[in-house]
């Protein structure tokens, strides 16, 4: 199940044969030879999904240097007409034992939109898995509903979509639900150290909204952080209604998550951490409709896991961890420039609920002091809270300006303040669910408008996004595969969709487009374009996961012969190999282990790094909603921008 994130990472017969002979195509590997030293001889890696006409196009060929110096490449189209040649690029360089060297395949040349396959010939041989050219929109749009559609998939409550996976109501026990003090937890965040929870008396309503991942849980921070970036997205593509609709549905639980007459943020719902007299979400494996079959008394350790606690970020009326005030401040002033041209009055509804989170705000912060984000908080460590801050100011700021309320000018100064104490920092990172400041920095820039406060503007804004591509950029320079985040760690891909989509963002705000190769090279990367030659977004292209940690997929739903396929679900991906020793296991998980066309993926790990498609493999096929908006945001910018 969820594991502890890391939160800053600088990113027989005839048919027999026939399959063997697919199998070998599909994963660019030779036909014939004598056997196992031939087939892992050579590999090719492409964007699965695809290339933007207009953008450069690049794949990968890995194996020994002496067949990979006398090969070169052509380019067929769905005919097997050869429509570009050439010669392999040079070396980027080693992988592994197996594939010593790594080459560059060019063929932006190609901009004629169809599905195509890159084969090789000389003195190696192979073809690449298919892949499409085409137009930003027709190419991005595809994924963004899958993208959507796994957040369907994730529905909590009564409101849920059956769709592939079968789904029924559940935890409709979170309609009262009670409220409990903050759990202690052991220094790894790993053992509740209380004997029992304690209840406050309070009782809330807080069914509804999404699961945070392949469990049950259901966090603030995280749901905040995806809705922001549903109705972000939603700016470029406002004609999506299904987009329109996830983002309603997540917004919903969030207004149930803020209590503006006790002015009480709820933090969490259920708990993923317990001992021997709480039992945990995380400590069955199960349907979630099963929860509420369960007959349970007060004292059993399965209450808690029918009757789901439920924690706050704060006692009543007491300041916020300020990463979640400013953070559900800026969702709500989002939801409110949504709404301003149609529907001005829930729009100052909206905004009133922004400031009143913002303004309670612990802006006096400890710095010695864990940050609210889970309990526990190893689920979701975060070391930064200003760039939350700076955002909720910023969309407060613009969703005044719609609305002609006069306290723009104010909360364009704070959100200011906000930015030149996070650029003064030492815990700045990339996108993702810890880090917001690129979203914060653009919508900033917007709000200042040329002028400059508190010693911000701009030009400062803008460089700061340079800083977080530039660290890509340098990785990207030093990696065979040109990858710009760090993938012996968690959430590789994730921070990979990060940089795409503040790329993606600095191109439109400035008009300078000098990340866009790089931009798509990431995109490239996390849909196939990497050692493994797998898309980690399941359903995209020709290999993808299909043994996800998630227990809808693995137990509900029509299968694939493995397990349901949970289209558009975006997962971690590779990881460090030392982390993939521990493995989990539960009693009714059914076992699922798919592996690649040919081999096994240990043959391509390589740096450091492992990746394996096993529903125990939590640290590598976990799919979660901050990954997969990560990943939804940056594909909406990429259609919405035509890929320049």
């Amino acid at each position: 199940m969820r594991a502890p994130r890391s939160p800053r990472l600088l990113v027989g017969g005839a048919a027999g044969i026939g399959t063997l002979l697919l199998a070998l195509a599909l994963h660019g590997l030779p036909f014939g030879g004598d056997g196992a030293s031939d087939a892992a001889e050579v590999a090719i890696r492409v964007d699965q999904v695809g290339y933007v006409r207009g953008e450069a196009k690049q794949a990968y060929v890995m194996g020994p240097s002496d067949v990979l110096a006398g090969a070169r490449f052509e380019v067929l189209d769905a005919g097997n007409d050869v429509v570009l040649a050439g010669r392999l690029g040079a070396v980027t360089g080693r992988w592994n034992a197996a594939y010593p060297a790594v080459r560059s395949v060019d063929f932006s040349a190609l901009d004629t939109p169809g599905t195509y396959r890159v084969v090789l010939t000389g003195t190696a041989g192979g073809r690449s898995p298919a892949f499409r050219i085409a137009g930003a929109r027709e190419l991005m749009t595809p994924l963004v509903r899958d993208n959507v559609r796994f957040l369907q998939a994730q529905r909590d409550g009564n409101d849920v979509l059956s769709g592939a996976l079968r789904r029924g109501p559940s935890h409709l026990t979170d309609r009262d639900a009670a409220v409990y003090a903050d759990p202690s937890y052991d220094e790894e965040g790993e053992e509740l150290l209380d004997e029992r929870l304690t209840p406050t008396g309070d009782r809330v309503d807080v069914s509804g909204g999404w699961f945070d991942a392949g469990d049950f849980l259901k966090f603030t921070g995280t749901t905040s952080y995806a809705v922001a970036e549903l109705l972000l997205a939603q700016r470029g593509l406002p004609d999506m209604a299904e987009l329109s609709t996830e983002a309603s549905h997540g917004l919903a639980w969030l207004d149930k998550m803020w209590d503006e007459d006790s002015e009480t943020l709820y933090a969490q719902v259920g708990i993923g951490a317990g001992n021997e007299a709480v039992r945990t979400d995380h400590d069955v494996w199960r349907l979630p409709e099963a929860d509420d079959r369960l007959e349970v008394s007060p004292g059993d350790p399965d209450h808690t896991i029918k009757y789901r606690p439920v924690f706050r970020a704060a006692a009543p009326g007491e300041a916020i961890s300020p990463n979640l005030a400013g953070r559900v401040a800026a969702v709500f002033a989002l939801a409110a420039q949504r709404a301003a041209a149609e529907e001005p009055d829930e729009a100052r509804d909206w905004l009133d609920k922004a400031a009143a989170v913002y303004d309670l705000a612990d802006t006096d912060h400890d710095p010695d002091e864990q940050l609210v984000t889970a309990y526990p908080g190893a689920f979701y460590p975060e070391d930064s809270w200003q760039d939350d801050m700076e955002f909720g100011g910023a969309e407060l700021a613009l969703a005044a300006r719609e609305l002609g309320d006069d306290r723009e000018s104010d909360w364009a100064d704070a959100a200011a303040g906000w930015a030149g104490d996070y650029l003064a920092s030492d815990v700045k990172g990339t996108l993702d669910v810890a880090d917001v400041s690129a979203l914060a920095h653009v919508d900033l820039a917007t709000v200042l408008d040329g002028a400059r406060t508190n010693g911000i503007g701009a030009e400062e804004l803008y460089a700061d996004l340079r800083r977080q591509l530039d660290d890509g950029v340098d990785r990207a320079g030093r990696d065979p595969f040109a990858a710009g985040a760090v993938y012996d760690d968690f959430d590789a891909v994730p921070h990979t969709f990060g940089l795409v989509a503040t790329a993606r963002l600095y191109a439109e705000a400035t008009g300078d487009t000098r990340y866009a190769a790089f931009a798509g090279r990431q995109r490239g990367w996390a849909l196939g374009a990497n050692a493994w030659g797998t898309s980690f977004v399941i359903g995209a292209g020709e290999v993808y996961p299909h043994c996800p940690e998630h227990q809808l997929a693995n137990l509900g739903g029509s299968h694939d012969g493995k397990g349901a396929v949970l289209r558009g679900a975006v997962v971690n991906g590779p990881n460090a190999a030392g982390k993939l020793e521990e493995s989990n296991g539960f009693p009714g998980m059914k076992k699922c282990t798919a592996s690649p066309p040919t081999g096994a993926w240990t043959d391509f790990d390589g740096r450091g790094a492992r990746y394996v498609d096993d529903v125990g493999a939590w640290q590598t096929v976990e799919p979660a909603l901050d990954f997969t908006t990560t990943a939804l945001l940056a594909f909406a910018l990429t259609a919405q921008d035509g890929g320049a």
